[in-house]
This record gives structure tokens, sequence and C-alpha cells, in this order.
């Protein structure tokens, strides 16, 4: 049933949840904007809740410091993001010791807001999903841009080189992987017209 026909039914009174993710440099921001802006969705995004967590005093904090000891640390006691990230994304095991103790805690915060959105449509980020975290979603959208275009992206808008680009992209999971999870696939190669078309076609209305 399209977005409009649950309106004008009456059919769902609940929410439509739907599942965004793809590989970094994707242009997931550009989707949810569009999300947010013309189908009043509320956004959640992975990061932003896994970044609350990792705050001080909070349980991702307390695991992550006990994992990998102080000197993950700034000196005003926060997580130095930076340094932290450009360890973990250079070392595999450790990237998978930060998704073992984030994972779970994200996904039972994202739960909880779900749950306590007023909104009908809830567009729910994040870069990595598994089949645990897909049911907290109606569907799941892939957000598929090439990997140059990615490329690009990440070296105008966040300053990476390509090197870096290369090394994020490596520790991610495949074009493959994504497919088998996602339900939907929205292009986004093209114009932000064009992005306009594929949610229209998806949700079933025009923007406000």
């Amino acid at each position: 049933m399209s977005y409009a026909d649950r309106e004008k039914n009456g059919a769902d009174t609940g929410k439509r949840v739907i599942g965004i993710t793809g590989g970094v440099g994707s242009g997931k921001s550009r989707i949810l904007s569009v999300l947010k802006t013309d189908y009043d969705a509320e956004v959640i995004q992975a990061d932003q809740v896994a970044a609350e967590l990792e705050e001080p005093g909070q349980e991702g904090y307390m695991l992550l410091v006990e994992r990998f000891g102080a000197r993950i640390l700034a000196l005003d006691g926060t997580l130095d993001r930076k340094t932290f990230a450009d360890r973990i994304f250079a070392d595999p095991l450790a990237l998978a010791d930060v998704n073992r103790i984030m994972h779970p805690l994200t996904i039972c915060e994202m739960k909880r807001r779900i749950g306590a959105s007023g909104s009908c449509l809830v567009a729910v980020e994040a870069a990595l999903f598994d089949e645990d975290s897909k049911e907290l979603c109606d569907e799941m959208w892939l957000i598929d841009t090439d990997e140059d275009t990615r490329i690009g992206r990440l070296m105008r808008d966040r300053g990476y080189s390509y090197e870096k680009c290369k090394s994020i992209m490596k520790n991610q999971p495949s074009r493959e992987q994504f497919l088998a999870l996602s339900d939907q696939v929205i292009d986004n190669n093209g114009s932000i017209e064009d992005i306009r078309r594929q949610l229209r076609e998806r949700l079933g209305r025009d923007g406000v």
C-alpha cells in the first residue's frame, strides 16, 4: 500500500519506518533532507545516536574506554574522535570490537526513538544494517552511487585523501551485501529532481 493510500484509507494508523543505508559517500544525507522537507519525515541517524551514547557518562563511552583505554580520550575527557577513527579504520579487529560494543546499544536507542516519534513517516539512516537491525524498519532502501562519485564527494566535502576513502570503503559491506538486505534501490548519481521523482514513485505523493 502506498503512503497516499495509507493516509486516504486510514488502513494503517501506525508509523511507516524506512531504513536508509548505503556506503560512505553515497549521499544518504541528500535523501534524508528531501524526506524531511518534502514528506515531514522524522530522521533518526545511527551515527548521531551512537555519538550521543559515546559522551562521558554514557554506557557506550564507558565500554569503549574499558576496551581501548584512556588513550582514546582527549585532554578534556571526551572521546578524541579523529584519533579514534584513524585507529579503528586502520585495524579491522578494532573496528569489529567497536561495532560489537556500539551496535546493540545504538539499535536499542533507535528503537526507543522510533516508538516515541510523533511522525507517521520515520527515516532511519545507518551505513551498517544487519538482519536484526532491519527488523526496526518496514522496508530498506539502498542509496546507490558509483564509487568514483563517492570518492569525489568525500575528498571534496570531508577533505579525505584518496587512500583514506579506499580504506574506509574496504571495511564496509560490498554493494552485493547491501543489495541483499535492501527492498528498494535509490539511484543517487543524478540530480535532485531525479531523486524527488524516485521518491514520488515510492511514497505515492508529491512533496509539500
